[in-house]
């Protein structure tokens, strides 16, 4: 538990994540009611004992708990930071990618060959900004290339950025694809993603196997990178069911310790018309977690034999 010295103002920070909610959640009348939700839960003397104890921790976790009771929405959240974040919009966000990504080799913490010239690419914690990535995965995709398959391993992915997730895309299609399409409740607009045009390093392109492992954990951006590659036909997910966000979120820093996420945006997929908000994405071949890699390796190997 993080206390402070001093009465927690639990009052200003419910209100100001109740304001914030009904002025960007992505469906407006939702953020209306949560928004109202939060107010009488804040009346009542909900969170009362956690402003009087000064336990920041506890309360993340109920406003949390209250802001995800209306549709489950698990981008939605008023998230605690052990570490102190700074003030801004998604300045607690930037402040994890980068010490993250540090950490991970820019998100590509493994690449290995397995028999018969199936690659693995790993891709966690998350699938981070360009500007902490692109190094990384121009050279993971351009070893990707030379092998004969590719298994993506997002098991341990929870998430990132949808302008990666474009970048990546851009490697598996040799033609210009419409992936994804983005709608933003700022200016009531829409936003097309396409493969890029051009990508450095070398392509792995249309024609070679391509698997994608998910668990029940695999959430947000690594979702999004599952959905399309697999409503395209490019990619056979194995594994399990994936958690289930589909909204782009914006953070914006309420106290030295907590962060209010609010999704602003939501997918529309261009071959289903939907996305995979609180469903996640289902499986075409659906095995524990543990046991996807083995699997597709399987897969992969007999595709490959097939093929000769």
């Amino acid at each position: 538990m993080i206390s402070s010295d001093r009465t927690l103002d639990h009052v200003g920070i419910v209100e100001r994540t109740a304001d914030l909610v009904a002025a960007h959640y992505v469906f407006p009348e939702q953020g209306d009611k949560i928004a109202a939700q939060l107010r009488a839960a804040l009346a009542a003397g909900r969170y009362t004992e956690a402003g009087a104890t000064g336990d920041v921790e506890r309360l993340g976790a109920l406003v949390t708990e209250d802001l995800q009771s209306v549709n489950d929405d698990k981008h939605l959240r008023l998230a605690f930071h052990a570490d102190e974040v700074p003030e801004g919009q998604d300045a607690a966000a930037r402040q994890m990618m980068e010490r993250r990504s540090a950490e991970s080799c820019g998100g590509v913490p493994r690449f290995e060959l397995l028999e018969g010239g199936v690659a693995v690419l790993e891709l966690a914690p998350i699938i981070f900004p360009l500007d902490l990535s692109a190094d990384s995965l121009t050279a993971a995709m351009t070893l990707a290339a030379q092998a004969r398959a590719l298994v993506v391993d997002l098991r341990r992915n929870e998430g990132g950025d949808p302008y990666t997730v474009q970048y990546l895309c851009s490697y598996f299609f040799d033609q210009p694809t419409h992936i994804n399409t983005q709608y933003w409740r700022e200016g009531d607009s829409e936003e097309q993603s396409w493969t890029l045009p051009h990508v450095p390093g070398r392509k792995l392109g249309q024609q070679k196997p391509v698997y994608v492992l998910t668990s029940a954990t695999t959430f947000s951006g690594a979702e999004e990178l599952t959905y399309d590659l697999q409503q395209l036909g490019r990619a056979v997910v194995v594994g399990e069911r994936t958690k289930g966000g589909a909204h782009p979120r914006n953070g914006w820093t309420v106290h030295p310790h907590l962060e209010a996420t609010i999704p602003v945006g939501r997918s529309i997929n261009p071959t289903s018309g939907t996305d995979w908000e609180a469903t996640g994405v289902t499986p075409d071949i659906e095995v524990p977690a543990a046991q996807a890699l083995e699997r597709a390796h399987r897969e992969a190997l007999l595709r490959l034999a097939e093929n000769r």
